[in-house]
C-alpha cells in the first residue's frame, strides 16, 4: 500500500453480521446534545426574563414625540383611542391620532398638525373630526403655533420656512392625505405633490427629500424607505397573499412535483417539461409586462403614473434578459441534466418505496415555523427592554425640538447577538437532523436484499433512531455551521461600520474575509452531509464519521465527484420550475385582486419568489440527499463486497454508476 493510499485509510470490510445500517447504536456526541439544550434553556430563560421586564408594545406600536405609545395606556397619557402616529417632522417626531386622515382634496395647507393639536388659519376646510389628535395639554412645555412662529402673513410659502414648520424639521406640518402602515400614517404620493405645488412651487427647498424622510419612525424604517418608499405599504396590503402564495402555494406545488418526480417513467417528461415551462413562463411574463406597459402608456385618459409604466417596462426588459440567460444555462447543462436524470432515477426507486419521506420536509418546515414563532416573541420582548431617552434638537437658534428614542444597554446588545446565534444553530440543527433521517431511511432501503419489503415504516423508525441516538451528532455538525454564520454576521456588522466611516481599505479587507468564511462554510456543509450518511449507516460519532466519509470519498473521488456534480442538474431545474410557476401565478393573482391598491407588485413578488425558492429547495433536497446517500452506500457496498454477487446494489445501479463514473473520469467531471 502506498503512503498516499495509507493516508486515505483502509478499505471498508463487511462485519460478519452486516445486514444494513447497524442496530447496535449508542448515543453519539452527547456533550453537544447537552450544549444544545443549555442554549435552548438559556434562550428560554432570557426570553421569560424579557417578557417580565419588557413590553412588546414598544416594538409593535409607534412612539409619539413625548414618549407615549399610540394605541396603548403606556405613557403619561392613555392613548388607547389614538392608535396611529401622524409624523410632524423628519426626526420621527409625531402625535397620536384616532385615524389616519383621508382627505378628498389631498391636503389642506391652511391646517397644521402640531405637537399641541391642530392649528388653522383662514381658508382651512377640514375639522377636528378629520384629524382627531390626542390631548397633549398636560405638557406645559409643548411648543404651540402662533402666526409668527408657523404661518407668517398667512402665506403658505412663508410657513414652509417658518420656525414652526422649518421645512419638516419643526414641531408642526401640513394636513395631508395618508394611508395606514403598521399603525403609522404615511403620506400618499399625490398628497406630497399637492403640498409641493403650493408651498414650494419652484422646489427651492428640496421639499420632496424632506417629506420622504418624514415617513419613518426609526432608523431601520428610514433606510427601508430610502430604498423603496412604498415597499412596506405594498407588503402590508398584500400580506395575506404573500403568506398564501409564498408559503402555501410552493408547499403544494413542491409536494406534487416531488410525487411525480419519484415515478421513473414520468421522470424524463417532468424534467424536460420543467425546463420548457420555466423558459416559457419567464418569456411569457416578459411579453405580458411589455404589452401592459404599452397599454398603460396609450391609455386615454391616463390611468397610471409614469413610474408605474417604467416599472412595467423595466420589468419586461429584465425578464427577457433573465429568460435569455436561462436558455444559455440550460443549453450548457443539457448533457448534465441528461446524466442527472439517471441519478434521480436511482434515487426515485428508494423514494418510491418510502413515500412518507416526501412529507418530512413539511414536518421540518412546521418545526422551524414553531421555533421561529417562539424566537420572534422572545426577541420582540428583548428589543423592548431599551430605555427612553430625550433628545433636544436645536433646529433654529433658541428653538428646541424634543424627540424621544430608544437606547439599548450593552447587556441587551450582547443578548441580541446570543439570540442571533440561537437562530443560526437551531435552524441548522433542524436541517441536520432531517439529513440524518433521510440518509438512514434511504440506507435501510439500499441495504435490503428484498427492497420491495421496505416501506414507510423505515422512515418512522429512522426518525425515532436519529432523534434518540444521534441528536448530538446533528448538534455537532450544525454548531460548526452556526459558528461560521455567526462570524459572517459579525463581519457584516463590521462592513456596515466601515461603510459609515467610508474606509475603502477596510471594506475591501472585510469583503475578502466574508468570501473566505463563506467558502469554509460551504466546505463544511459538504463534509457534514457525508458525515451524517456515515452516522446513519454505522452509528459512529461526528468526527469519526467525517473522517471515514472523507477517506471513502477520496478513495472513489472520480465517480463520486462526477456524479455529485451532474446530479445537481435536476435539483436546479426543479427549484427553478417551482419558483417560476409560483411567482408567475402570484403575479396574475396580485394583478387581478390588488392592482389598484399596490404601488408596485415587485416587492410582494420578490418575497413570494424568495420563499418559493427556499421551500422548493426543501423538497428537491430530498432527492439531493437521496443521491448522495445512494452513492456513498454504493461505494461502501463495493469496498465491502468487491464486485461479487453479495453486493446489495441492483444491476441497473451498478452498471449506471460504473459507466458514468468511468466516462466522467476520462472526460473530466466538468465535461
Amino acid at each position: 500500500m502506498s503512503s498516499k493510499d495509507a493516508d486515505l485509510g483502509e478499505k471498508l470490510s463487511a462485519p460478519p453480521d452486516f445486514n444494513g445500517p447497524t442496530s447496535k447504536r449508542h448515543m453519539t456526541d452527547i456533550l453537544c446534545t447537552v450544549l444544545l439544550w443549555c442554549m435552548w434553556i438559556t434562550m428560554t430563560g432570557l426570553g421569560l426574563y424579557a417578557m417580565q421586564q419588557g413590553d412588546y408594545r414598544l416594538i409593535l406600536y409607534p412612539l409619539d414625540y413625548d414618549g407615549n405609545l399610540c394605541g396603548t395606556n403606556k405613557g403619561q397619557v392613555d392613548m388607547t383611542d389614538y392608535p396611529y402616529l401622524y409624523y410632524v417632522n423628519d426626526f420621527s417626531g409625531g402625535v397620536c391620532v384616532k385615524e389616519c386622515p383621508k382627505l378628498d382634496n389631498l391636503t389642506d395647507v391652511k391646517t397644521l398638525v402640531t405637537y399641541s393639536g391642530l392649528y388653522q388659519v383662514d381658508g382651512s376646510y377640514i375639522t377636528s373630526d378629520d384629524i382627531a389628535i390626542a390631548d397633549y395639554s398636560y405638557n406645559n412645555d409643548t411648543l404651540a403655533c402662533t402666526e409668527t412662529l408657523c404661518y407668517p402673513n398667512g402665506d403658505p410659502e412663508e410657513s414652509f420656512t417658518s420656525y414652526g414648520v422649518n421645512m419638516g424639521k419643526g414641531f408642526s406640518y401640513y394636513a395631508m392625505d395618508t394611508y395606514e402602515l403598521m399603525w403609522r400614517c404615511v403620506f400618499t404620493d399625490e398628497a406630497r405633490d399637492a403640498v409641493d405645488a403650493i408651498v414650494n412651487p419652484n422646489d427651492q427647498n428640496n421639499l420632496t427629500s424632506v417629506i420622504d424622510t418624514m415617513a419613518t419612525q426609526n432608523e431601520q424604517i428610514k433606510q427601508g424607505y430610502s430604498i423603496w418608499n412604498n415597499l412596506y405599504g405594498d407588503l402590508w396590503v398584500a400580506r395575506y397573499y404573500i403568506l398564501g402564495l409564498g408559503f402555501g402555494a410552493p408547499l403544494v406545488v413542491g409536494f406534487v412535483y416531488s410525487l411525480f418526480l419519484r415515478i421513473p417513467l414520468v421522470l424524463p417528461f417532468m424534467v424536460w417539461f420543467s425546463v420548457a415551462a420555466t423558459i416559457a413562463i419567464v418569456f411569457g411574463g416578459a411579453y405580458y409586462a411589455g404589452e401592459l406597459a404599452a397599454e398603460w402608456e396609450n391609455a386615454d385618459p391616463p390611468m397610471y403614473t409614469d413610474d408605474n409604466i417604467k416599472v412595467a417596462q423595466y420589468g419586461s426588459y429584465a425578464l427577457y434578459a433573465f429568460g435569455g440567460l436561462l436558455v444559455i444555462v440550460f443549453l450548457f447543462m443539457r448533457k448534465r441534466i441528461q446524466l442527472a436524470m439517471g441519478c434521480v432515477k436511482e434515487a426515485s426507486k428508494a423514494i418510491l418505496r418510502l413515500p412518507l419521506i416526501i412529507v418530512f420536509p413539511v414536518i421540518q418546515a412546521l418545526g422551524f415555523a414553531a421555533f421561529m414563532t417562539i424566537w420572534t416573541v422572545y426577541c420582540a420582548y428583548l428589543a423592548s427592554m431599551g430605555e427612553f431617552k430625550t433628545q433636544q434638537i436645536d433646529t433654529v437658534p433658541g428653538l428646541f425640538i424634543s424627540v424621544r428614542y430608544f437606547e439599548f444597554s450593552d447587556f441587551i446588545k450582547q443578548c441580541g447577538w446570543f439570540m442571533l446565534f440561537c437562530f443560526f444553530w437551531s435552524g441548522q440543527f433542524i436541517i441536520a437532523i432531517g439529513e440524518i433521517i433521510f440518509a438512514m431511511s434511504i440506507s435501510k432501503w439500499y441495504f435490503a436484499r428484498d427492497k420491495k419489503k421496505v416501506g414507510s415504516g423505515a422512515v418512522i423508525s429512522s426518525i425515532w433512531t436519529s432523534i434518540w441516538y444521534h441528536t448530538g451528532t446533528a448538534a455537532f455538525g450544525s454548531l460548526i455551521i452556526a459558528i461560521f454564520q455567526m462570524i459572517r454576521a459579525v463581519i457584516a456588522y463590521l462592513q456596515k461600520k466601515a461603510d459609515e466611516m467610508d474606509s475603502s481599505l477596510a471594506k475591501a479587507i472585510l469583503c475578502c474575509l466574508q468570501c473566505v468564511v463563506l467558502c469554509f462554510e460551504k466546505i463544511f456543509k459538504f463534509i457534514n452531509k457525508n458525515a451524517y450518511i456515515q452516522t446513519a449507516i454505522f452509528g459512529s460519532s461526528f468526527c469519526k464519521s467525517a473522517k471515514e466519509a472523507y477517506c471513502l470519498i477520496m478513495r472513489n473521488a472520480a465517480r463520486i465527484i462526477a456524479i455529485t456534480y451532474v446530479s445537481g442538474g435536476v435539483v436546479f431545474v426543479g427549484k427553478m420550475f417551482i419558483t417560476t410557476l409560483t411567482t408567475g401565478a402570484a403575479y396574475f393573482v396580485l394583478d387581478n385582486e390588488l392592482r389598484d391598491e399596490l404601488y408596485s407588485n415587485i416587492g410582494p413578488l420578490f418575497f413570494i419568489a424568495l420563499s418559493a425558492w427556499f421551500i422548493s429547495g426543501m423538497f428537491m433536497g430530498v432527492f439531493d440527499m437521496g443521491i448522495a446517500t445512494i452513492l456513498q452506500c454504493f461505494v461502501a457496498d463495493e469496498e465491502m463486497y468487491g464486485d461479487s454477487q453479495s453486493m446489495y446494489a441492483e444491476g441497473s445501479l451498478k452498471n449506471w454508476v460504473n459507466d458514468h463514473g468511468k466516462s466522467s473520469e476520462k472526460r473530466g467531471c466538468m465535461d
